[in-house]
């Protein structure tokens, strides 16, 4: 739809990139039992970005989703170990899990956007693509986090339980990415499409 790329608009979706990146290592350290699921509360927070990624594509095209993530993945790294200072995280936990977290997102957001991408080619229903995207993509980016952030981590309960949590996290991430946020994405994407239409006829 876009011939060139807006850097406005490419500023306000890095924006939004690291701000929701941010958060989520904030909450990563904030651990919770759900009906004895170990899980964290960026569980609740990571499944946007998925789904933002999406909508991304599907208005703007691949080539911006593309220069969104490659452009938020410094700030994001710069973002979280602050975060993770200001909270009184050691130095080197601090770079650990930042370093982590920004890894994370950008394999599993350019992998979203390959198979996004993929799927829409080949099917016309609107949920198909985000649906299935988000599935693969949270997997993929809690076993990377989780891995790369506490394996044998001076954190005792993270180090003992990652794969546990990363198991929970990511069934709780896709649940609530398919039930709670892919709807909302089907609002989001019809109003901005009518939008885009009206402005062209």
């Amino acid at each position: 739809m876009f011939k060139e790329i807006n850097r406005r608009l490419l500023i306000i979706l890095v924006f939004f990139q690291i701000v929701v990146i941010t958060v989520s290592n904030f909450l990563v350290s904030i651990p919770i039992e759900i009906y004895n699921l170990k899980l964290t509360w960026s569980a609740f927070s990571f499944p946007v970005v998925v789904l933002a990624i999406d909508l991304t594509i599907r208005i703007l095209g691949k080539s911006i989703a593309r220069a969104t993530i490659a452009f938020s993945y410094p700030f994001a790294i710069i973002s979280s170990i602050g975060v993770l200072l200001f909270e009184g995280s050691s130095t080197y936990e601090a770079f650990r899990i930042g370093f982590a977290s920004a890894s994370a997102y950008g394999i599993s957001t350019l992998l979203d956007v390959y198979i996004f991408q993929i799927i829409r080619e080949k099917y016309k229903y609107w949920w198909l693509a985000p649906s299935i995207s988000t599935i693969f993509a949270n997997i993929i980016d809690t076993f990377i986090f989780f891995y790369a952030a506490f394996y044998g981590s001076t954190d005792l309960y993270m180090s003992e339980n990652w794969i546990e949590i990363a198991a929970n996290q990511s069934i709780i991430k896709i649940v609530i990415g398919l039930l709670f946020f892919l709807p909302f994405y089907g609002v989001i994407l019809n109003f901005l499409l009518k939008n885009f239409n009206k402005k062209n006829t």
